[in-house]
């Protein structure tokens, strides 16, 4: 029996790496550190591969990539899209495959966070690592997120619970927030909870700024209230925000995907800026997929954009509202499309599920899932953090390196994806 220790959990944007997994004879027996999900999701990494298809027809890999480059090359305007769940190394092939082949780029971030990464083009983020905020944070706010079932291990590991080096104390040296439009476990755990009204996302941040920087509120009789709740509320938040010596903002779904989107995290990080004018205060995105943060990291690196890309003309261009997954599928603008690490037969919207089981299909997923029945070639590939190594990009933006635990009969993604590249860039050029 061979033990690892601190492997990589891939579930959740936490990538909590002090994991320990017990191999033995090329079989993993035991899950030690892990939160439910992902000690389930290690153990059965490499249970119930979908097998290797074309139009449903069982055949080999070499067969499938060929399948694939033919239906890559000869699409007129294809889609290249998910990235969520696999390495950087992959996402980077994917993106050479869409330059050369014209296509459209996008991953799961334009529907989640993609607006908040927008945002942070324009205004910049003050932002922190997880290990600041475990060590020196003594105010923590929680707005429209809940860890406590999304990140299970975010309150234990990083943010609530722990001690750090000038937190000796953990839990009882903390102030906790939370802002939300509804009761939740992470709520409970909170000091002060603040029950808003949905889609006020941006009048709350107003506020909290103007009161920060001494702004005189003038409210009607009897409406000095911002939300749903009293701007007295609000002022107390401010006057911790104002004696906290380190201060972090967790953000969820609940400000990135509020009325106004991308508009509410300028105004949340504008907040931030505010707030580091009395004292350390950061703030932090709670990615949600495992890599989700490299697809945008990669994105950026390679074409200067974080989503929504199109290579129609040869080069970058971007736009969310034209070239993002969902509209560009509501529109059926999509002749062929190439999934790698993600289900859009469970995560899109059913209309636009619809229309790609119209269109040629080809998808790469370690596991059997909702579009495993109807895509046109499937290709199973070695599950990332087990069977293969690469990189992975944490929700604060440090990157951890994942190891192999066990081998796997499948190629891995990375490798699928590249040998695809220079198929079609041969077919390309000859």
């Amino acid at each position: 029996m061979t033990t690892h220790d601190n492997v990589v959990c891939t579930f959740c944007g936490c990538l909590c790496d002090d994991i320990e997994v017990e191999v033995r004879d090329n079989t993993i027996t035991a899950v030690k550190k892990a939160c439910a999900i992902g000690k389930n999701k290690i153990m059965h990494a490499t249970s119930d591969p979908p097998p290797i298809s074309v139009r449903g027809v069982e055949t080999s890999v070499d067969e499938a990539v060929e399948e694939a480059v033919r239906i890559m090359s000869t699409a007129r305007n294809p889609m290249v899209y998910g990235m969520s769940s696999t390495t950087s190394e992959a996402q980077r092939e994917m993106v050479e495959i869409a330059e050369i082949t014209g296509a459209n780029l996008d991953n799961c971030s334009s529907y989640c966070h993609g607006p908040g990464v927008l945002a942070r083009q324009q205004v910049g983020l003050v932002s922190c690592s997880l290990g600041e905020a475990k060590n020196r944070a003594d105010l923590v706010i929680y707005w429209g997120c809940n860890p406590v079932e999304a990140h299970m291990r975010h309150l234990s590991r990083y943010s609530l619970q722990p001690k750090g080096l000038f937190m000796p104390e953990g839990r009882k040296g903390r102030k906790v927030v939370a802002i939300d439009v509804r009761p939740t476990p992470t709520t409970k755990r909170a000091d002060v909870f603040l029950q808003v009204q949905p889609g006020h996302t941006f009048e709350i941040a107003s506020v909290l700024r103007a009161l920060l920087n001494g702004v005189e509120l003038d409210f009607p009789d009897g409406a000095d209230s911002v939300a749903g709740v009293p701007v007295e509320a609000w002022r107390e938040v401010v006057e911790m925000v104002k004696k906290c010596k380190y201060g972090v903002l967790f953000f969820g779904l609940g400000v990135t995907q509020c009325r106004n989107t991308d508009i509410n995290v300028e105004q949340v990080a504008r907040l931030v800026q505010d707030a580091n004018r009395h004292t350390r205060f950061s703030a932090v995105a709670m990615r949600g997929h495992g890599n989700v943060n490299g697809t945008n990291q990669v994105m950026s690196w390679l074409t200067g954009y974080p989503l929504a890309v199109n290579f129609s003309r040869g080069f970058p261009r971007h736009n969310p509202g034209e070239f993002s997954v969902v509209p560009m599928l509501a529109r059926k603008e999509i002749d062929a499309a190439l999934i790698v690490a993600t289900d859009p037969g469970a995560h899109l919207p059913k209309d636009a599920v619809d229309f790609l089981k119209t269109i040629p299909v080809i998808h790469l997923d370690p596991h059997r899932n909702m579009t495993t029945p109807w895509a046109t070639v499937v290709i199973p590939v070695a599950p990332v953090g087990v069977a293969a190594t690469g990189t992975f990009y944490r929700m604060d933006n440090v990157p951890l390196r994942l190891k192999k635990l066990v081998d796997s009969p499948f190629p891995t993604d990375e490798e699928v994806l590249k040998t695809m590249k220079e198929k079609i860039a041969y077919a390309a050029n000859n």
